[in-house]
């Protein structure tokens, strides 16, 4: 029955949900105004352009262009390449990390169904081809803006252990666990707990499965 149940959510109820919920954050941040506010003070702080685009891949492994508030400056060095991450992440930028407001534009990209709000993040094109089969599991359903990885550490745990989680969320889809993760997102962002790793401003590229099989 619980099976049965969560097959239902998935297949009629998520969708519709996820776009009455993000159009109606939409409007209520416009008319409050956080989305006016945050895009000024990103257009001052850190420059134009506002918004940050970038293919990930999403339901399938289809690829889309995912929206966030720039966190990070241009800066490059005497060879025109751009400085480091941990230069370019302005306290501002790390301020909007800390927050999620960066990844309010992502409410767009789930109106539009290339996101969920709950969900496996979606990740960098790139990493595609070192997925082993597992893992490339993650892309059975819609990414989110946020997930169990999300409310299990964030950016502090590794990736093996996110991407686990990733898999075990596609297996358990359903109404219920999909609220916990929003609540607890919620109250993460309250604290700013799980933001980054412990060895890198944001998060250390993904390289892949040396030595592992499946």
């Amino acid at each position: 029955m619980k099976n049965s149940q969560g097959g239902i959510y998935k297949r009629f109820i998520k969708r519709p949900m996820d776009f009455i919920l993000s159009l109606i954050a939409i409007i209520i941040l416009t008319i409050i105004p956080v989305f006016p506010i945050v895009a000024i003070l990103v257009r001052i702080k850190l420059g134009s352009p506002v918004l940050f685009k970038q293919e990930r891949p999403g339901l399938n492994e289809k690829v889309f262009v995912m929206y966030k508030f720039r966190t990070m400056t241009d800066e490059r060095d005497h060879n025109g390449e751009l400085l480091p991450d941990s230069v370019r992440l302005t306290k501002f930028g790390r301020f909007l990390r800390s927050t999620s407001l960066d990844e309010l534009p992502e409410l767009l990209n789930i109106l539009k169904g290339d996101m969920s709000i709950v969900g496996p993040r979606p990740l960098l094109v790139q990493y595609l081809p070192l997925y082993n089969e597992r893992q490339k599991r993650r892309h059975e359903v819609r990414p989110g803006l946020s997930g169990l990885a999300q409310v299990s550490g964030r950016n502090a745990i590794s990736w093996e252990d996110k991407f686990d989680l990733d898999v075990h969320y596609v297996d358990h889809v359903s109404f219920i666990g999909d609220v916990k993760v929003i609540i607890t997102t919620l109250k993460k962002v309250f604290v700013r707990e799980g933001i980054n790793s412990e060895t890198a401003a944001t998060m250390e590229a993904f390289k892949g499965n040396a030595g592992t099989e499946e």
